[in-house]
């Protein structure tokens, strides 16, 4: 399998109004994985309530460097990174 397949980043909003950004190639089986207390530590601390963006990328390498990125930021830069995304050609609300 090669890095050329379709990745996704994804932010979730979690339980106190947290954001938490992951990488899948399927956000919704992801999703579920988080939702039932099997995914991150943090999703488990704070269980997720909906994803709030997916942005299909152009493969792992990518998206781990996106997430990167995004969880480098401020909480007011996130929220503004997202409505870029949400606006963005590649981007979507979930």
């Amino acid at each position: 399998m090669g890095d050329d397949e379709r990745w996704f980043v994804y932010v979730l909003r979690c339980a106190g109004d947290r954001l938490y950004c992951g990488i899948a190639k399927d956000v919704d089986a992801r999703y579920a994985e988080h939702a039932a207390g099997k995914g991150a530590k943090f999703t488990r601390a704070f269980p997720p309530l909906h994803v709030v963006v997916r942005r299909e990328v152009a493969g792992r390498a990518d998206a781990l460097r996106e997430e990167r990125a995004f969880k480098a930021l401020s909480r007011s830069k996130k929220n503004r990174q997202i409505e870029s995304w949400l606006d963005g050609p590649r981007g979507g609300a979930a």
